[in-house]
């Protein structure tokens, strides 16, 4: 893993780890647990962010964009019902596999076109759309950690540079 979006992606990874370390601690109740916050549960965002990954993979593995998320709204109802057990493990085998597909890359820097019918056309490059993958598992992080407190539970540390610490000891 030399390019620097491969070791993000590695930290993305990382990072949801912790999280379902943190979230299995906990009574089994909190993960389904309806709150008034951004997301309606815990679980609707553990859907949100693994339906988005999968969304992304299909992509820049050449599927056209529109047709991959005219999808996504059958596979986050069939995320949601599943326990936080079989969510992890379709979560790390989606890992395995975007770790397939870009250990296949020879250039992370391969330019792609990005076409939606919400957006129009953008001219991007591989290397920018791992990063938007882990960006937006970041920010949906933050809102686990922010709606575990809300619920009166410590949140879960997942900085970039704890993932360097681990990382190098």
């Amino acid at each position: 893993m030399s390019h620097y979006s491969l070791r993000l992606y590695d930290y993305h990874v990382w990072a949801n780890q912790k999280v379902f370390d943190r979230l299995k601690e906990l009574s089994k109740g909190i993960y389904e647990k309806e709150i008034q916050s951004v997301f309606p549960s815990i679980s609707k965002v553990m859907a949100h962010i693994y339906v988005s990954d999968n969304i992304w993979l299909d992509f820049i593995s050449g599927e056209k964009f529109d047709e991959v998320y005219a999808s996504a709204d059958q596979l986050r109802e069939q995320m949601e019902t599943k326990r936080i057990e079989e969510v992890e493990t379709m979560f790390f085998d989606l890992s395995d596999r975007y770790k397939a597909f870009l250990d296949r890359q020879e250039d992370m820097e391969t330019a792609l076109v990005l076409e939606t019918s919400f957006a129009g056309r953008l001219e991007t490059r591989l290397s920018d759309l791992v990063q938007h993958v882990v960006n937006h598992g970041t920010y949906h992080r933050g809102n686990i950690t922010a709606m575990l407190r809300q619920l009166g539970h410590p949140g879960v540390m997942t900085d970039y540079v704890l993932y360097l610490y681990e990382r190098d000891m």
